[in-house]
């Protein structure tokens, strides 16, 4: 097993590090965040409702940070590292996959005692929200899907692909040759860049941290390799949850007219928005924060009355 992020080391100086905290469960030690909502008045005594955030494949909770000052007004936020990424332990190969993950998610928040009112998710988190829905392991009233990953990979990238992160999960040496390629600040450049996205530099340095660590990557590699979504797509029909779509315009990782494809698959009363932002690519949600972030309070505040 590759070596993994170490708290004490480096996340001594991790963004919201007072929020914090870790929970063992479903057979993984889980790195947590929660923020109770920051209400604007002392008027606001209703209870909040919780939102639960679901990070992509190879990112952590902190692709989040940005949209927090425009979410924390209205909602009690969970954030998690998904298994194998950042400061949660590594996956078993079930925990890896779809329908592994969505299960080692519920038993996080069976230990937490929480069920979370809504779920937003980006990239792959998207998918995972989905299964979990469709699982029946959380009941949200709304499902918020950023740059949703529903579908494999097209052409012979999607032939390729999977065998190859197989091969790489395999190899012990690989997670570590990758992490230490990505120590150039070029190479996490490139890959930003390649998904159509720009950065600032606060969030280059926090992608640059976890992607050259080896566990990281290693946690990425099985993913990749567990990792697929032909039954979710034959599930997707019978998906009772609202379903919010935000897709950008310039994503290069997942097409923008995979979007379309997706709500024609969802039943009628699910899918009910599909909104594209221009000037954005896959990690929209960082490049322009209080646009999605408004998106989504305004997807899931028109779900709370549907």
């Amino acid at each position: 097993m590759a070596l993994r992020l170490d708290w004490d080391r480096d996340g001594r100086d991790w963004p919201y590090r007072a929020a914090s905290q870790f929970v063992d469960a479903g057979g993984l030690r889980w790195h947590v965040q929660r923020f109770a909502r920051e209400a604007s008045s002392a008027a606001e005594t209703s209870e909040a409702p919780l939102v639960l955030l679901l990070h992509g494949t190879g990112a952590s909770a902190h692709s989040w940070y940005p949209m927090l000052p425009w979410l924390r007004p209205h909602f009690d936020l969970l954030l998690i590292d998904l298994p194998g990424h950042a400061f949660t332990g590594m996956a078993s190969a079930w925990q890896a996959s779809l329908p592994g993950m969505a299960l080692a998610v519920k038993s996080l928040l069976d230990a937490l005692a929480l069920q979370p009112k809504i779920l937003i998710g980006h990239s792959a988190g998207a998918a995972l929200g989905a299964r979990m829905c469709l699982d029946g392991h959380v009941a949200p009233h709304c499902l918020v899907s950023i740059n949703g990953a529903f579908m494999p990979l097209g052409g012979l990238a999607g032939v390729l692909f999977p065998p190859v992160a197989k091969l790489m999960a395999s190899l012990p040496f690989a997670p570590g040759f990758v992490a230490r390629r990505a120590t150039d600040p070029g190479a996490i450049a490139r890959l930003v860049r390649d998904t159509g996205s720009v950065l600032d530099e606060a969030g280059m340095a926090l992608y640059g941290r976890i992607v050259g660590n080896p566990g990281h990557i290693e946690g990425a590699l099985a993913m990749m390799a567990n990792w697929d979504v032909q039954p979710l797509l034959g599930d997707l029909p019978r998906l009772r949850t609202p379903v919010r779509l935000i897709v950008a315009d310039n994503d290069r990782a997942v097409p923008p007219a995979q979007a379309q494809r997706v709500l024609a698959m969802l039943p009628p009363h699910a899918a009910t928005t599909l909104i594209q932002l221009s000037g954005a690519g896959h990690i929209v949600h960082e490049e322009q924060p209080e646009a999605v972030a408004e998106l989504c309070v305004s997807a899931i505040g028109a779900s709370a009355v549907t």
